[in-house]
């Protein structure tokens, strides 16, 4: 199909889907397969030197996981996808596709924890120093950047504060610096509420466990190559010189635009390992349908019960990128369709105790460390996705012990407002 003809909602549903010929079946196809039935050993060795497309081995690719790869590229107007097994795997092919022993990311201080974790120690531990700013503004990250980073990396909205980084100024400040900008859109679902490629991005990660598989069903995560960065500025030789996995085929010249993405699955999924699964895909590809239509319901949602907390007596601090009163609230107007998004955050009155309590006491909206379900979930990020940083990291990430992220799901928000009404009486 001609993807620039349409819009996301129809890319949403059509994107990638070819119609089988012999059975004439709607549903993309579940193909259950770890290995491919090769036509000849010439075929195959033109297969293993990527100097013909095609099914090797599901390590590397797989028809149905191919259908949902060409969906997330065509919603993003990108030149390829990658499908992963996780979020958390996407952000690691990315950066050990992009940098070596040496070398070095600049990142922003608002990040997942599990991403600061990876970045803060895993990644240490290879050698790859991160460098976190004191805050996600251009300017912060500027002077830490030098002749050996090889990626300046911000999410869209940050975990769990949702600050808005100014997309456009770091697009600028990796062009002058001509190193690749790296977004982690979870937030903007797929490109439907935050688009970070029309802003100055060269490369987004998405952990689509989130918005994209939409029901907490599955776990999975996505690499997608926007085609924009010149990679023969000699910062990447492993990209646009001879590779040592392919007797010295140089992948900028055989895959053009899409040479990261190639880079991606024919190293990064080689030997790291890190595939879906093909009834994952399916999952994620059923998700995406209805993408546009839940996300709608919840933004909706997510400001009404922002705006019934903002009025609680209980309730120190609401912090919604929807309200004047947000940091990041010209940001995300810029940025994001609607001007907001389905999470935001409390601090409660009171202790770490009372916090507990509270949360405990819910009965309808699930205490989990999950977003972007088709639930309510309210999450206590200083005990769960944020326990293993210290004070200081803490305090960076804008985490204290009565902030409680809540991501909202598909019930009848009137239900959550009175699911939190009663969990307040619980905490007097």
């Amino acid at each position: 199909m001609d993807q620039k003809k349409y819009r996301f909602e129809t890319l949403q549903v059509h994107a990638g889907l070819q119609t089988d010929p012999e059975t004439g079946a709607r549903g993309v196809a579940i193909c259950p397969t770890a290995a491919y039935r090769f036509r000849s050993c010439d075929h195959a060795a033109r297969l293993f030197e990527l100097s013909e497309p095609g099914n090797i081995y599901t390590r590397l690719q797989n028809p149905t996981t191919a259908v949902y790869e060409e969906r997330i590229a065509a919603l993003y107007g990108a030149v390829g996808a990658l499908a992963v097994s996780s979020g958390m795997s996407a952000i690691l092919l990315t950066v050990l596709s992009l940098a070596g022993e040496g070398d070095n990311i600049v990142a922003s201080p608002f990040l997942y924890g599990g991403t600061y974790n990876q970045f803060r120690i895993t990644l240490r531990r290879l050698g790859i120093d991160c460098r976190i700013a004191r805050s996600e503004r251009a300017e912060d990250m500027e002077p830490l950047v030098d002749a050996r980073t090889r990626a300046i990396y911000a999410e869209s909205m940050g975990n769990p504060t949702c600050a808005v980084p100014d997309l456009e100024a770091l697009g600028r400040l990796a062009r002058q610096k001509d190193v690749p900008l790296v977004i982690d859109n979870t937030f903007g679902a797929a490109g439907y509420l935050c688009n970070p490629f029309a802003w100055g991005a060269n490369i987004v990660v998405d952990s689509a466990t989130k918005w994209i598989n939409g029901h907490g069903t599955a776990m999975g995560g996505v690499i997608v190559d926007g085609g924009n960065y010149d990679w023969s500025n000699g910062k990447f030789p492993q990209i646009d010189g001879p590779s040592e996995g392919y007797h010295g085929l140089n992948l900028h010249e055989a895959f053009g635009k899409a040479a990261f993405i190639a880079k991606c699955r024919v190293d990064g999924l080689r030997d790291v390992g890190c595939c879906p699964s093909p009834f994952d895909s399916y999952l994620m590809l059923l998700g995406l349908e209805t993408l546009s239509l839940r996300v709608r319901h919840e933004v909706e949602s997510t400001r009404r019960l922002a705006e019934y907390c903002r009025s609680h007596p209980r309730v120190e601090r609401v912090s919604f990128v929807g309200f004047e009163s947000h940091p990041s609230y010209a940001n995300a107007r810029k940025y994001y369709r609607f001007g907001s998004s389905a999470v935001f955050t409390v601090e409660l009155k009171g202790t770490l105790e009372s916090t507990v309590r509270f949360v405990e006491s819910l009965r309808l909206a699930a205490h989990m460390t999950m977003i972007g379900d088709s639930v309510t979930v309210v999450t206590h990020p200083a005990s769960t996705t944020h326990k293993q940083l210290d004070e200081q990291a803490l305090a960076a990430a804008g985490v204290t012990p009565t902030l409680l992220r809540i991501s909202l799901g598909l019930e009848n928000v009137d239900d959550v407002i009175d699911d939190f009404e009663q969990a307040f009486s619980q905490i007097g």
